[in-house]
């Protein structure tokens, strides 16, 4: 069945739902298994070790840059308009929203995309957290929390009415995203020797890069020939998380990728532990890490959405586009995990459990 038959059969929007959900799946079966978080990922680095988080979370971003500006090369993706590039974003957003996610994220033992895959194999911290992150995320949004995200996003934005594409500002050659990703990558395969990571494992890392690639290619293809206009995006858990949350509770809600993209990787999630036998309840160990997961989670939900992104959304699916806020959001988003951190003293696990 082609794209154009399916879209026919069901519709537009359950499309964009549908692909979603692939997405999502795909995501979530790969990120369990890899156990991928950028949160473990600056903890490492923060304490001055490079182990396997940190080539764990190269290798993904690595991959999803090769992936997404390989395709972009060949003619098969185009991202100029997509909606993270051709809406103006916002410097100071980034810069503050980053701050906030990666402190966040610390507090909180995993970033929104870890927090989503551990709910669903038992961890009720996650759920918990999940939830206060996704409430919070939809207050930043439309809710109370609007007015403030606003006036900071607003401070400084990009010119032009677009936001920044690095590879056509800084003027490099056609080629030289996918050499930075094929370079980032050889990076990650050494840090992986030296740590001994099993194959598996850097098939399953390498999968979640691919996911965000997928997203891209999947609703790029939908834009091509849907009769209505069609947002060009893929992987990110803070607009999403919101947008799922209200489309349970509001019965005007419609169906988009959001919408599929969430339970997709609950879904994935939950079917790798399940055949792992990884599925187990945990709880809070106690008042401290249950207070700290609450506020974490709100800071990632306002962080976040001021950011343009959370650690997958920015970090991930825009770093691999090259938009210029997203960078900046990934950057402060390391420097905020990292000081927060130090602030506790180094205290807990590096592993977002």
């Amino acid at each position: 069945m082609d794209l154009v038959t399916l879209v026919d059969r069901i519709g537009e929007a359950p499309t964009a739902a549908l692909f979603g959900l692939l997405t999502g799946l795909v995501f979530g079966i790969a990120a369990q298994r890899s156990r991928f978080c950028l949160r473990a990922a600056t903890v490492e680095f923060a304490r001055g070790q490079m182990k396997d988080r940190i080539a764990v979370w190269l290798l993904t971003f690595s991959t999803a840059v090769v992936w997404v500006q390989g395709a972009q090369m060949l003619g098969l993706i185009d991202t100029t308009e997509a909606r993270m590039m051709a809406v103006p974003g916002s410097w100071s957003g980034a810069i503050i929203g980053g701050l906030l996610f990666g402190a966040g994220m610390v507090l909180a033992r995993g970033c929104s995309g870890r927090l989503l895959v551990l709910a669903a194999t038992g961890n009720l911290r996650s759920v918990v957290s999940g939830l206060i992150f996704a409430v919070v995320a939809q207050m930043s949004l439309t809710g109370w929390l609007a007015p403030i995200r606003d006036q900071i996003a607003m401070l400084w934005i990009t010119e032009g009415g677009r936001n920044m594409d690095l590879l056509t500002t800084l003027r490099l050659p056609d080629g030289a995203g996918l050499a930075f990703g094929l370079a980032t990558a050889l990076l990650a395969l050494e840090l992986s020797r030296r740590n001994q990571i099993g194959f598996s494992r850097l098939v399953f890392a390498s999968g979640v890069g691919f996911a965000v690639a997928l997203g891209w290619g999947l609703t790029y293809a939908l834009s091509q020939i849907a009769f209505d206009p069609v947002q060009i995006e893929s992987a990110t858990f803070t607009g999403p998380s919101a947008n799922t949350l209200m489309f349970f509770l509001d019965r005007s809600s419609i169906l988009e990728f959001d919408i599929g993209l969430v339970p997709g990787v609950v879904i994935g999630s939950f079917l790798a532990a399940f055949f792992a036998g990884e599925l187990k309840f945990q709880a809070f160990d106690g008042p401290t890490p249950m207070r700290n997961a609450m506020i974490g989670a709100a800071l990632m939900g306002f962080g976040g959405m001021l950011a343009g992104g959370c650690a997958i959304g920015a970090g991930v699916t825009g770093g691999s586009i090259f938009a210029g806020t997203a960078w900046l959001a990934l950057f402060s988003m390391w420097v905020g995990g990292m000081s927060m951190d130090m602030a506790m003293g180094g205290r807990g696990e590096p592993a977002a459990v």
